[in-house]
């Protein structure tokens, strides 16, 4: 049976922590945060929310959702990194 600092170092080694949070907070972001932001929305369905201009769509509603995912997913990537995997500073490698 591995140890808990084996698969620690094992997760930091091939990256698969970040993997594995980045599905799990995506789907809490799609399932449980977009809907509860969606009910403060006129409308309901932000993420459809368009701006015409004549035959010109730009869909503003689905990039402002890609960005609210992405600030949030890293967000919580780092916490849980800095938590989980006891980091004092986040370096690149």
């Amino acid at each position: 049976m591995a140890s808990k600092g084996e698969f620690r170092a094992f997760m930091k080694q091939y990256g698969v922590f970040g993997m594995a949070v980045a599905k799990l907070v995506t789907a809490i972001v799609a399932d449980v945060a977009m809907p509860i932001i969606g009910i403060f929305v006129l409308g309901g369905n932000w993420r459809e929310a368009v701006l015409s201009i004549g035959n010109f769509q730009l869909k503003w509603g689905d990039l402002l959702g890609a960005l609210v995912d992405f600030v949030v997913i890293a967000y919580i990537i780092f916490i849980f990194s800095k938590k989980v995997l006891r980091e004092e500073t986040v370096s690149k490698k």
